[in-house]
């Protein structure tokens, strides 16, 4: 999974934060997935960088009682609109050309959507 989201830029095509779509908080940024845990997001005129990793965790709620949990963490500090994107991303699925994210809040129950598509 690591050298697909390594591969090219990557847009938002949705983001659903509790049932509110905001994913034009994110048009115009194209994502890249560095390999060395580094992220950025660039419209162009500004750049915003942040992290990211690929990790096993078997302790999710957020979906199946499956052992393979896979988690897409990103780790963006500011400004609000991407700290909002900051979580430990359970993998819905992914290809060479979409990865789609989901999360399930352990405060408010909300369910958050999350869906890059390769630039």
């Amino acid at each position: 999974m690591e050298n697909e989201a390594e591969s090219g830029t990557w847009v938002i095509t949705l983001y659903i934060d509790s049932g509110q779509d905001e994913t034009n908080h994110y048009n115009g940024y194209s994502f890249t997935f560095n390999n060395n845990g580094t992220l950025s997001a660039d419209d162009g005129n500004m750049t915003i960088n942040g992290s990211w990793s690929v990790t096993d965790s078997s302790n999710s709620s957020d979906d199946s009682s499956s052992d393979d949990d896979i988690d897409f963490n990103i780790l963006f500090s500011s400004p609000a609109d991407f700290a909002e994107l900051t979580d430990d991303w359970d993998v819905v699925q992914h290809s060479s050309t979409r990865i789609e994210l989901i999360d399930v809040s352990g405060g408010n129950g909300g369910t958050d959507n999350l869906v890059f598509e390769r630039n």
